[in-house]
């Protein structure tokens, strides 16, 4: 659009110009940051990672498989509460090993680590802190020595850190 800008009444007319541009300009950024966001909304980023690095793995917290855990928790540590205090944030089970990410009223979030033997899950060793990404290779690493299964390894090393 061209306005001309000269005579009495040019400042105006130049602001007019610039504003209608800019407009434009603006509806045309915000309408990609909208569809881009709309498309982030629908998957969040840490689902893309987590999906894959739990590829294999049952990840899966239903309400039977939480009181099966918040159990095995409750028994696994010292100091005793209700087990329908455990509040779990996922439970990841590949093969006969299992890790439970969980929050009790006498502990900090943790992951417990579980080995089914004989039919029954035994409580092998817990994982408790904070880890950055690069750290993935190392808690890989960790879990690996408990006897952990490679993709559980994975999926633990990627819960935690996202």
């Amino acid at each position: 659009m061209t306005i001309p800008i000269d005579g009495p009444c040019s400042e105006p007319r130049r602001r007019i110009a610039l504003m209608s541009g800019l407009n434009g300009l603006i509806r045309r950024r915000t309408k990609i940051v909208v569809v881009g966001l709309a498309v982030l909304g629908v998957t969040p980023a840490p689902a893309f990672a987590a999906d894959h690095a739990c590829d294999g793995v049952k990840v899966e917290a239903t309400k039977a498989r939480k009181q099966e855990y918040a159990h095995l928790v409750v028994s696994a540590m010292d100091s005793k509460f209700k087990p329908a205090q455990a509040k779990f944030i996922t439970i990841m089970e590949s093969g006969n090993w299992s890790a439970a990410y969980v929050s009790t009223p006498v502990s900090d979030d943790g992951v417990m680590f579980f080995q089914t033997v004989n039919g029954k899950k035994q409580f092998r060793d817990v994982w408790g802190g904070y880890a950055e990404p690069s750290e993935k290779p190392e808690l890989v690493s960790w879990a690996k020595k408990l006897g952990a299964p490679q993709d559980l390894a994975k999926c633990f090393a990627e819960t935690v850190t996202e």
